[in-house]
């Protein structure tokens, strides 16, 4: 049966830049960079201390049909696509460290019944969201519906 999820996908609207912002600004490791047939780049990181995960740095193009590739990347110019979700230990030491290399930030630091949590975009429009967990219960949200 499936063991793990070993690779997720992320939008971007230039492969080479999306790939520095990933290693050179979030630290993750370069990965996979080679094109295959027909021009198709296949570009992917990973994070150090989850190696077994690669992110494909995808362009919106084939397999996807025209029309929806269009609307990615339209929604990416926009800043209204979602990207990966990342654990951070000090959310506010990540937001400050981010914030100092250029990274933009749609939402500083707050608390939430899970943690704290900040939202950031990557460089193609992405949204990022940095979480420091903490334990919960549903409690925590207030009252269940359902």
């Amino acid at each position: 049966m499936i063991a793990n999820i070993s690779l997720v996908t992320v939008y971007c609207l230039d492969q080479s830049a999306a790939r520095d912002f990933y290693v050179d600004v979030l630290g993750f490791t370069p990965g996979v960079d080679i094109t295959m047939g027909e021009g198709f780049r296949w570009v992917t990181v990973s994070h150090p201390n989850q190696p077994e995960l690669e992110v494909t740095l995808m362009l919106p193009g084939p397999p996807l049909d025209d029309e929806l590739a269009t609307v990615i990347r339209r929604k990416l110019e926009q800043g209204q696509m979602g990207g990966l979700g990342l654990s951070v230990e000090d959310c506010h030491a990540a937001y400050k460290e981010l914030s100092d290399k250029g990274v933009t930030f749609v939402q500083e630091p707050s608390d939430r019944p899970y943690g704290v949590e900040a939202v950031m975009r990557d460089n193609s429009g992405n949204w990022l969201v940095l979480v420091e967990r903490r334990d919960f219960t549903p409690g925590d949200f207030g009252p269940q519906v359902g």
